[in-house]
């Protein structure tokens, strides 16, 4: 059992309506209210020194609610709820004696068409293990040990420190053999998180979806619990332990988190109280075809208030890092994913979907209104403007944005084979363009290995030792590339295979020199881009970046520099894509003295053939590329070498 807090204080001499006052009414009916949790769901406290559960539920299309669980043998005529006079539709009651652990439902009457329903909590803090399908009254009693981390994250978060992600997926990361091949509960994830992403020197972790969701292999976008961690993997302490851990070890948490859809299991959020109150009505704007699931109606207030304190509640109570977006294109487009005649035009005419644009920025402006030390990250593949530029001016408000589009371009052009590279240069080099037109997050994610697309390794061509080559070769260009770094889990072992959510990591590959180099290579490429100033802190302005040059494409070789601003560091990235190793290459430099050779992806020590220059070299000055100095440089095969001044 995790320590009580010592601030929280019962509530005593409850009296109708309850919890909700008539501000946090209105509020509420206005969409604004952000903290809704402290009012909806089921909250225990001691009523005139009665103890029990006070639950509020919003059906404002239901005759009838009552709260049915193993507490009453789960009969509706037991534990009826009150509704409000306010013409809220929340319905209210304090049921005596109902317990921490208890399972409860809501039995909800239609208005309409005789429907009745036994719906989950929406505002629940936890679920019972999947398959069952219940809420469980809890409480979110935790003592923190975070108290350094929170008080300095303004620094670790923000958009000129080094941020590179590990993303994960809880039940496949690691898992227990020796114990039917379980995944790890939150507690035991976290010292072999925290001791692993610590020691590869990876700044964040983010967490695929760990609201609650039914279906496993849905990854958790099919999220039912919106204020709930799964408790396939433990209890709401549990998971906040495991923040907490992290926190103390200095690595800041993102989690994934899902306002684009919601999946049809009856109790969850579709079809409420016999009406579409969550959702849509009319399935041309309220449901999915790609992901058989159902889209918020961003236009009712209520809806608005329901995500937005969704998203505060993970910031607030689980004292998270940051929110990554999941799907924004698909919020944003009226006719995503639809054919003619499939959609409705908005009242201009267009394809824009006002509605979720709206909330959009009024969920940005509201975490960072209520936390300005974290950051807001947008899942967005198209080129809709302004994604990460503040609302005030016309953006949509978030602190990043996956760059989608340098993802596709330079995956398809590591999978050429070397000797046909140089027709597609331009994949490399159009990344540039627009590099700074957003704050861009690079993203090598799960979505790149599942679904028959191969893992990174398997992309690759040539032989082994080629694509092995290759993988280092896009991990050294993706780092010295202007922009902050998200890699999912697995990528840095080399594995053969894709993800499998279904089984474990392939750990056991670290046993050959091949598989250990990549991970080595990660390694010390994390540790080189947090140490150098000149590699994350002017990822968002040209000011962080120079070509020297860019056009070398009938060697497929390209080099740059990365530039600080504080301390005037300069880093040169030279990349060589073919197996051809290149002696006397010479580049052009800014300064002359000492450039040494601070990491090198042909090194032996990465399973390399060892070729370089010899940790380093003397400018001399011999002009070159616009520059009067210049290095004449052992460009090794399939390489990207990174030299310092």
């Amino acid at each position: 059992m995790p320590p009580k807090n010592k601030n929280k204080k019962p509530i005593t001499g409850l009296q109708n309506p309850g919890l909700l006052t008539d501000h946090d009414i209105y509020l509420f009916k206005e969409g604004s209210h952000g903290k809704l949790y402290d009012k909806l769901g089921a909250h225990l406290m001691s009523v005139d020194g009665v103890e029990g559960t006070h639950f509020a539920v919003w059906a404002p299309n239901a005759k009838n609610v009552s709260v049915i669980g193993d507490f009453n043998e789960w009969r509706p005529n037991s534990h009826h709820l009150k509704a409000r006079a306010d013409g809220s539709g929340i319905w209210e009651e304090f049921i005596p004696s109902m317990s921490r652990g208890a399972a409860y439902k809501y039995h909800i009457e239609s208005r309409y068409n005789n429907y009745e329903v036994d719906k989950g909590d929406p505002f629940a803090f936890l679920w019972e293990m999947p398959p069952k399908t219940a809420s469980t009254v809890w409480d979110l009693n935790y003592e923190w040990n975070d108290a350094d981390w929170m008080k300095n994250r303004r620094t670790a978060n923000a958009l000129n420190a080094p941020f590179s992600v590990y993303e994960v997926h809880f039940g496949s990361w690691r898992r227990v053999a020796e114990d039917g091949n379980r995944s790890l509960n939150y507690r035991e994830f976290a010292p072999q998180l925290a001791e692993y992403v610590k020691e590869m020197g990876f700044t964040h972790v983010e967490f695929l979806p760990v609201m609650e969701h039914p279906f496993f292999g849905s990854w958790g976008y099919q999220t039912v619990g919106y204020f709930a961690p799964s408790s396939r993997y433990g209890t709401p302490q549990d998971f906040m332990y495991l923040i907490d851990h992290l926190h103390q070890n200095g690595i800041g948490v993102i989690l994934d988190w899902v306002p684009s859809h919601f999946p049809s299991d009856e109790h969850g959020l579709i079809y409420f109280d016999g009406t579409h109150l969550y959702e849509h009505a009319d399935p041309k704007k309220g449901y999915h075809p790609d992901w058989n699931s159902y889209i918020f109606n961003y236009g009712r207030n209520e809806v608005r208030a329901f995500l937005i304190s969704s998203a505060l509640f993970w910031l607030e109570k689980y004292h998270v890092d940051g929110l990554r977006v999941d799907a924004v294109a698909s919020m944003l487009y009226l006719d995503y994913s639809r054919k003619e005649g499939e959609w409705i035009p908005n009242e201009f005419g267009g394809r824009e979907n006002i509605e979720a644009i709206d909330f959009l920025k009024k969920f940005n402006e509201a975490v960072y209104r209520a936390h300005p030390d974290v950051q807001t990250i947008a899942e967005e593949s198209t080129a809709w403007p302004m994604v990460s530029r503040p609302v005030y001016v016309g953006g949509l408000g978030f602190g990043m944005k996956w760059n989608m589009g340098w993802m596709h371009d330079t995956l398809k052009y590591f999978s050429n084979d070397p000797v046909h590279r140089k027709y597609h240069h331009n994949q490399l080099t159009f990344s540039i363009w627009y590099a700074f037109s957003e704050n861009f997050m690079l993203s090598l994610s799960h979505d790149e290995v599942v679904h028959g697309k191969g893992s990174l390794l398997g992309k690759m061509p040539g032989d082994d030792w080629q694509k092995f080559a290759n993988l280092r070769a896009l991990f050294g260009y993706m780092y010295g590339h202007p922009g902050k770094k998200l890699f999912f889990m697995g990528g840095e072992l080399g594995q053969w295979r894709e993800w499998n959510h279904d089984s474990s990591l392939d750990w056991h590959l670290l046993q050959f020199p091949p598989h250990e180099g990549v991970r080595q290579w990660m390694k010390d490429l994390n540790y080189l881009y947090r140490s150098e100033p000149a590699l994350h802190e002017i990822d968002f302005a040209a000011e962080g970046f120079e070509w020297i040059d860019a056009s070398d494409w009938e060697k497929s070789v390209i080099s740059f520099l990365r530039k600080s601003k504080k301390t005037k560091d300069v880093i040169l990235v030279v990349c060589n894509f073919t197996p051809v190793p290149r002696h006397n290459y010479r580049v052009g430099v800014p300064r002359g003295g000492f450039w040494k050779e601070a990491l090198n992806s042909d090194a032996k020590t990465y399973g390399g053939s060892g070729q370089g220059n010899m940790g380093g070299m003397e400018a001399a000055p011999v002009p070159a590329h616009g520059k009067y100095y210049s290095l004449s440089l052992t460009l090794p095969p399939l390489s990207v070498v990174f030299f310092k001044s």
